[in-house]
């Protein structure tokens, strides 16, 4: 029996998820006797609520409650960082969507007729609707953040090359499989068993505390697993599970809250929408000698996360890329939209688009390769190894990863080739585009950056082991598996990891920032050190008295080195006899990890993970359609532990990543009403926009000592690299116009958005050759 660490395997519940028989919150219909919960949501952006009659929606069948913000039985408001969200909208009304009330009915075509039957009133106002809006009436819910270091204005007095530019980043929706859902149980004496599909059990458990006025102690929030989160359960479930247990206590029965695609859509936030200013400073090589930026997000009505999310746009402004020189600054707008969350990257894809956008520019109006601009930039030995904060590069692999993907990529020849058919093909062109990425490990709020375990052991030798992180389709309880399997000398079928449960381990964090396993997987480690400690001075005993020093857990046996050994569950079974507990808990807390807001100096990460994609594009001149043909990438994941699932994160980030760059438009009326609500018209990538020659390697011999297994995080950085999509596809596109002009290509790129920009470059190069022929 070998160690599953480090080796290729199936994630633990692929058999589940594809037998339909995975347990998922929103398939739940709870026990007999549960009710359903209905927002009632607003239809007006901005105004006041000056009306409301729920007198014949109570009196429909089957209702059993409209509650009201007056009838909550404790606090009415909730936020991650501020309470700043009314969770039922008293007065007024600040986005549509934004609950009113709560309808709890026997099913949900008679919780719909009752909210359909609601008197609703507002006088409304003119909703503010754009970053822009927001600026112009000095609606904000930051105060400006700022990192600076440098002679900025000498930089920019000896440069060669100065571009400035502007960066609008969309916005996304999560568009996870199982939409925001929560099942309310009451037990008795007054305590709560919460169900719910979120990132973050803590919060539900506090959330919901917090709004019934009881002890936390009276909660138990419950995660089996989530049909993916992509961020927007860290924070944005908690209003669900909230009025599910508000319905639970004013009927008395169990409730669930599980939305319809339409509603999560409409009534939950996303990716920040950016806005981005900028102006670089470059020698004559090509360098950069200076960035300064100022950048601002549209938060949504309330707080939410957004602070911490322009923080790290700022943090990855930089991207790969060495600045000597920089001054940024960002602040997040208010706006009568829905509250903007976290969402896979968290900021650092909306602050790498900036000095991409930087390097693209000079390429374009400088005939140069982008390719070797953004090489000559990368982040190097010292002096050329601080970030603008002021963090040292420790392990920085990008010199070494970035040669070995052009290398494997067969660069060179092909851009020879895409030339090439340039010259000759009339109504297409292709182009190839180097995308790096160096992305930060760890919560930027230090406090977060910790975990806890319990594991147990039985008589038999199997093993129960209970984390605080949540498991929505990343793998993160495959590899929770296999360290605790390698750990213990079992193999994984002996070991279960149990459902997530604030009473197995509290105050957790959310599992989120791409450190699950890094967290969750050293305090596992922890537990399982105590046990190995406890169960090998009894196997030492059983052996006559060696010393536990020489003993191996290995194979389902403990043994020393030279053979002598017993059974695991033998073993497990004397520890019992013995009265030497089985039980054990684990903690961790990541070391060294401080940021200074004020100063803008830290060091907000534990690490870097790197990463580098290689992207070809054809595009059409005649209906601006694209295809993608080909994508390698060669990612950094330190010693993987499970081979297959983190292939599987580098190919879906990059996938999502290219859905926010390419299809996913997010289209509202004046009014502020969501027109793109659902498949039908939300595009996210299918499988026709998947790269036609798709290769992902691993990047090998790369251990990261500072981590469980020489490992790291897996599933944000990759979504970055999807970026060289955009700069192929804005290479190809300057190859329809006459050269020194820089492309105005919106985003996301859909076809539209390509044909418009290759008209402007058309239009460019006709008037240029009308001029010449003058």
């Amino acid at each position: 029996m070998s160690s599953p660490l480090h080796q290729p395997g199936p994630h633990e519940s692929a058999h589940l998820h594809v037998t339909g028989r995975a347990r998922y919150i929103a398939d739940d219909p709870g026990p007999p006797g549960t009710l359903v919960v209905w927002p009632v949501p607003s239809p007006v952006a901005c105004g006041a609520l000056v009306r409301r009659d729920a007198s014949a929606a109570r009196a429909l069948p089957g209702v059993h409650a409209v509650i009201f913000a007056e009838d909550l039985p404790a606090a009415r408001s909730w936020g991650p960082i501020l309470h700043d969200e009314p969770l039922l909208a008293e007065g007024r009304v600040c986005c549509v969507g934004q609950t009113v009330a709560l309808v709890v009915a026997e099913d949900e075509e008679g919780a719909r007729a009752a909210a359909a039957a609601i008197v609703l009133e507002f006088t409304a106002e003119t909703p503010i609707l754009t970053i822009d809006e927001a600026i112009a009436a000095g609606r904000f819910h930051t105060s400006p953040h700022r990192i600076a270091r440098g002679d900025i204005d000498a930089a920019f007095a000896a440069a060669a090359d100065v571009i400035e530019g502007e960066v609008r980043s969309p916005g996304q929706d999560h568009f996870y499989l199982e939409t925001q859902a929560a099942l309310a149980l009451p037990e008795e004496d007054g305590s709560w068993r919460i169900l719910s599909s979120t990132q973050h059990p803590t919060e539900i458990q506090r959330t919901v505390a917090h709004v019934l006025g009881v002890p936390e102690h009276k909660v138990l929030c419950e995660v089996p697993r989530l049909g993916g989160g992509f961020g927007g359960k860290e924070s944005q479930a908690s209003p669900f599970a909230a009025y599910a247990a508000l319905g639970a206590r004013v009927t008395g029965r169990p409730c669930r809250c599980v939305l319809h695609r339409h509603q999560d859509m409409t009534s939950t936030g996303g990716r920040h929408p950016f806005l981005s200013r900028y102006r670089a400073a470059f020698d004559a090589q090509g360098r950069i000698l200076a960035l300064d930026a100022e950048l601002w997000s549209d938060g949504g009505w309330s707080l939410d996360l957004s602070g911490p999310v322009m923080d790290r746009a700022l943090f990855h402004i930089d991207n790969a890329y060495h600045l000597p020189a920089v001054r940024v600054v960002g602040r997040v707008c208010a706006t009568h939209l829905p509250s903007n969350t976290a969402f896979r990257g968290f900021g650092g894809p909306q602050g790498v688009l900036v000095i991409e956008d930087a390097l693209n520019q000079l390429a374009e109006i400088t005939d140069r390769d982008p390719t070797v601009l953004r090489r000559l930039n990368l982040y190097g030995p010292a002096p050329r190894d601080r970030t603008p904060y002021g963090q040292v590069l420790s392990e920085n692999r990008l010199d070494r990863l970035v040669p070995e993907l052009l290398e494997s990529a067969d660069y060179e020849s092909r851009f020879t080739e895409i030339a090439e058919f340039n010259d000759q093909a009339r109504y297409a062109r292709r182009a190839l585009a180097l995308q790096p990425v160096k992305f930060g490990i760890s919560f930027t709020h230090s406090p977060l950056n910790k975990a806890g375990a319990l594991v147990l052991i039985y008589q038999d030798g199997s093993v129960q082991v209970n984390h605080g992180g949540t498991e929505m389709g990343q793998g993160l309880q495959t590899k929770i598996r296999a360290l605790a399997a390698d750990a213990l000398g079992v193999g994984v079928e002996s070991v279960r990891v149990m459902p997530t449960r604030t009473d197995k381990v509290p105050n957790t964090s959310a599992t989120a920032a791409s450190s699950g396993t890094d967290l969750n997987g050293a305090a596992v480690l922890a537990a399982c050190s105590e046990l190995r400690e406890r169960m090998a001075a009894v196997a030492a005993e059983l052996l006559g008295g060696v010393a536990t020093q020489a003993l191996v857990f290995q194979g389902g046996r403990i043994r020393t080195r030279q053979g002598q050994g017993l059974p695991f569950a033998e073993v497990a079974a004397a520890c019992d006899e013995r009265r030497v507990s089985l039980l054990a808990a684990g903690a961790y807390a990541t070391p060294g990890v401080a940021y200074d807001r004020e100063a803008g100096r830290g060091t907000p990460f534990f690490y870097f993970a790197y990463g580098a994609a290689l992207s070809e594009v054809e595009v059409s001149a005649l209906t601006g359609e694209y295809r993608l043909r080909r994508v390698d990438i060669l990612h950094d994941v330190g010693n993987s532990l499970v081979p297959t699932i983190d292939r599987g994160q580098v190919e879906g980030a990059f996938v999502q990543g290219l859905g926010w760059l390419s299809t996913e438009e997010l289209r509202r009326d004046g009014a502020g009403r969501l027109l793109t609500h659902g498949p039908s018209t939300y595009k996210i990538p299918a499988a026709g926009d998947v790269p036609l020659d798709f290769r992902v390697a691993l990047l090998q011999g790369a251990p990261n000592s500072r981590v469980v297994g020489g490992s790291k995080a897996v599933g944000e950085p990759p979504f970055i690299l999807a970026i060289s999509v955009v700069s192929a596809l804005r290479a190809a596109i300057a190859r329809f116009g006459p050269g020194g002009m820089p492309v105005d290509l919106a985003l996301p790129a859909t076809p539209e958005a390509v044909l418009r920009a290759i008209a402007t470059q058309q239009q460019a190069d006709g008037a240029r050759a009308q001029a010449a022929a003058r």
